[in-house]
């Protein structure tokens, strides 16, 4: 009896634990998964002010950003780099992921006169929260104290670069080699 009831409990627990993710479950345990409309993309990115277009391409945000022309030319193709991960890593993006699961990744272009410069795709789980708390802790620095030291502008290039899908105008950011 004693065990029976153990079970019952066991079971009913598990229901329970069940359940409570329901609201996000369809018929047939289907998760709905929810994706922003651009109105609420601009409003995440109104801290941007570089923000020039967005548009979602299936389940991607993909938003485009502004550079100008004289930036470029002071900061060379480290600002190219930089800049596009400046957009795409910022506070404004993990908010957006978190808050819209049916948003698989993130893309920034950036451009000049019509011209893209950059562009770089952030996947939904590519950084775990540990890992945004350090990417956000570069962003800061580089944001803080970039002009002084370019050294942190080439670190959070580095780091974008090291977790996106990304790409560059060559005359902008000459290939290696």
């Amino acid at each position: 009896m004693a065990r029976s009831l153990a079970g019952a409990w066991a079971v009913t627990l598990a229901l329970a634990a069940g359940l409570s993710g329901c609201d996000r479950l369809g018929i047939g345990g289907e998760r709905t998964l929810s994706l922003p409309s651009p109105d609420e993309v601009r409003a995440a990115y109104s801290d941007h002010p570089t923000l020039t277009d967005v548009r979602l391409n299936g389940n991607v945000v993909e938003l485009t950003f502004a550079v100008q022309r004289r930036n470029l030319r002071r900061g060379g193709s480290l600002w190219a780099r930089a800049d596009l991960f400046v957009q795409l890593l910022s506070p404004s993006t993990r908010d957006l992921l978190a808050a819209h699961d049916g948003v698989a990744a993130v893309r920034a272009i950036t451009v000049t006169n019509g011209v893209e410069v950059g562009r770089a795709t952030l996947l939904r789980d590519e950084l775990s929260e540990l890992l945004w708390q350090r990417t956000l802790n570069l962003l800061g620095h580089a944001l803080q104290e970039g002009t002084q030291r370019p050294s942190l502008l080439q670190d959070l290039a580095e780091w974008g670069e090291d977790h996106t899908e990304h790409q560059y105008n060559p005359d902008y950011v000459p290939t290696a080699g």
